[in-house]
């Protein structure tokens, strides 16, 4: 028995030593290929698995795959590793059972000459050309052909109504930063009753109503709540429009669908914010300067409640602005919660020791060196101070008295001649419903004027968000027990414009 076992372990030996050194062949010339050629195991002379002529995807599910040869994708090219990577199989099959179920309902069809908007990696493309839809072209900022090329949302480069069908997958609609004109390209390259699918992360409904304002010449089809596929987007609402036979101008002019002549009413997702914002304060406070100042800390902004990225510009308006350093560097910069957005700001102060400040901020905010007033006329501006105020002799913005127009009684101050203007009016010509509006009003009592006739001419619709420090008789905090001579409105007339505002619609909040 002796000799048999050794002849086997003589054997196992052998077998061993060989296995050893084929790996070491293989691995030397695998050291050959990539340190002397530059290429991996991509040359067909080295390798064992090497990809065929015609690289064959199949997404499970799909039902029909989509081959793309050596004239698309030439085997040297990385993107081979990233059309088999598990992500992209993904993702495919996501989109092709979106894709199924949409030409099941008659909004998709296989002859649909189609167009995915900022698909950086051509998933979407992929998907619509594996079950069929061969027509089918994407575009990103940088082409990745075939599947993608050079070109942006909100400037498609191909010709009006081109397309039946488009489609803006992975909230890129959201995350534009001009949504309006994301918009308004698809609608130029679609076909008349054709159908446009976007898929968006913000699931509220203000921005829903926002979306649809951008799409004015579109009819909303449906919408649908789906899972999403990755961790990045795990939530998805898809929203599909289809697109009018006889386009409707609602964005030509400035005055929105919202407002006809001089009327509007507050739609019902803006009434529905107003219910969640912070209560009034019902009892006037003894101590007007620290309660309403630390009511600031309660308030519910706008932003921190919905989704502002369906818009088309970011406007904040400060009336009554004095300094830069007053509201807009302080607190508007600093605290107000722009989620990203760039936002344009309107300082409109009549006082012109604040002018020179702005000097440096052209940029960013425009100055208009008038009274926001209810109609263009010459006014009296007086500079006015609480008593035991006295003024600095280098004017600072603490140190200098607040500006009123139309004063109840001189107050020995200086008086000045200004131009006021037209507030509602100018605001009209200035913004669109499709803007998010956010002003500031401190316009030391005027507002009981300007308020009113925000109304009266509808513009009122244009606010998506109202900073309101109403002007009353309040208690002196240099006097105990004496009231401001400055204003003759109470505490109970300021509280019932707040509510009045509220009542209609408006997200309005105390300000001080």
């Amino acid at each position: 028995m002796e000799p048999a076992t050794g002849k086997s372990s003589l054997f196992r030996n052998i077998l061993a030593r060989a296995l050893i050194f084929g790996v070491l062949i293989m691995v030397f010339r695998f050291a050959y290929v990539v340190s002397i050629t530059g290429e991996s195991c991509t040359l067909s002379s080295f390798c064992f698995f090497s990809l065929p002529q015609n690289l064959n995807f199949i997404v499970p599910g799909a039902g029909v795959s989509a081959i793309v040869g050596n004239d698309a994708v030439s085997r040297s090219d990385p993107r081979r590793d990233l059309y088999t990577s598990k992500e992209w199989i993904r993702a495919v099959h996501f989109y092709s059972s979106v894709f199924q179920d949409l030409i099941s309902e008659g909004l998709l069809s296989p002859h649909s000459k189609s167009l995915c908007v900022e698909t950086p990696l051509g998933q979407e493309v992929f998907a619509l050309k594996e079950i069929g839809v061969e027509n089918s072209i994407g575009i990103f900022k940088k082409a990745a052909k075939p599947l993608v090329v050079k070109g942006e949302g909100h400037q498609i480069p191909f010709d009006d109504n081109s397309f039946d069908f488009i489609f803006s997958g992975g909230a890129r609609l959201d995350a534009s930063a001009r949504p309006a004109d994301f918009a308004s390209e698809i609608a130029r390259t679609l076909k008349p009753e054709g159908f446009v699918v976007v898929h968006v992360k913000a699931n509220d409904t203000y921005s829903f109503n926002s979306l649809l304002d951008l799409f004015s010449s579109f009819n909303l089809v449906k919408t649908i709540d789906m899972a999403g596929f990755d961790s990045l987007m795990p939530y998805i609402r898809e929203i599909v429009l289809r697109k009018d036979t006889v386009i409707r101008n609602h964005g030509g002019g400035k005055i929105p669908d919202g407002i006809s002549g001089n009327k509007c009413s507050v739609p019902g997702h803006k009434r529905e914010l107003v219910q969640k914002a912070e209560p009034l304060i019902e009892e006037e406070p003894l101590k007007p300067w620290i309660t309403l100042k630390r009511n600031l800390n309660n308030v519910k902004y706008l932003p921190s409640m919905v989704d502002i990225s369906f818009k088309n510009r970011y406007v904040y308006v400060d009336v009554g602005a004095r300094s830069y350093g007053s509201s807009i560097g302080s607190w508007f910069r600093k605290q107000y919660p722009k989620q990203n957005k760039t936002f344009h700001v309107y300082a409109i102060e009549a006082d012109k020791t604040f002018h020179q400040q702005y000097e440096s901020k052209k940029k960013t905010v425009t100055l208009l060196p008038y009274a926001a007033w209810v109609k263009n006329e010459t006014l009296r501006f007086e500079i006015n101070r609480d008593p035991g105020q006295e003024e600095v002799a280098e004017l600072k913005d603490k140190g200098r008295g607040m500006g009123r127009i139309q004063p109840v009684k001189s107050s020995g101050g200086e008086v000045d001649e200004i131009q006021g203007f037209d507030f509602a009016e100018w605001l009209k010509n200035t913004v669109t419903e499709s803007d998010f509006v956010v002003m500031k009003m401190d316009v030391e009592g005027t507002e009981f004027d300007l308020i009113p006739r925000l109304f009266k001419t509808g513009a009122i619709c244009l606010i998506d968000e109202i900073f309101l420090e109403c002007h009353y008789n309040r208690w002196q905090r240099c006097c105990p027990g004496q009231r401001s001579a400055k204003y003759e409105k109470t505490y109970g007339q300021c509280l019932q414009l707040f509510t009045s505002l509220r009542e209609s619609g408006v997200l309005v909040h105390q300000w001080w």
